[in-house]
């Protein structure tokens, strides 16, 4: 898992950078959530692999991210994946240290900074 520090710069530049480009590359999206408590819109770059029932997200930052305790408590949120927003439901967040839930050719990425969280995802 990724350090605070390192959250904190991808927040206020990386994802400035990377959040045109994830909304169309393969293995890269784009979470539309809002605020538990400020009511704001924010759009979030993530890791995100299709699945034959919806989807899952690589939580690089664990479940206790921000982003991710508000689609929690929303319970949906869109995601925006190779070019087309998609309304999803939240539907579990799986620890698999395993790293099942993603392509293979993806694990040894996810093994080196410790990933082994996944946020599954679902059409409503």
């Amino acid at each position: 898992m990724l350090g605070r520090r390192m959250a904190r710069f991808n927040r206020q530049v990386l994802n400035h950078l990377t959040r045109p480009l994830a909304r169309h590359l393969p293995g890269f999206g784009v979470i539309i959530h809002r605020g538990r408590r400020s009511g704001r819109i924010y759009e979030t770059p993530v890791n995100v692999f299709r699945r034959s029932n919806g989807y899952v997200v690589a939580l690089t930052y664990g479940a206790d991210a921000d982003w991710v305790r508000n689609v929690i408590a929303a319970g949906v949120c869109d995601l925006v994946t190779h070019g087309r927003r998609v309304p999803v439901v939240v539907s579990h967040i799986q620890h698999d240290e395993q790293l099942l839930p993603v392509p293979a050719i993806v694990r040894p990425i996810l093994r080196l900074i410790h990933v082994a969280d996944f946020l599954h995802l679902s059409s409503p």
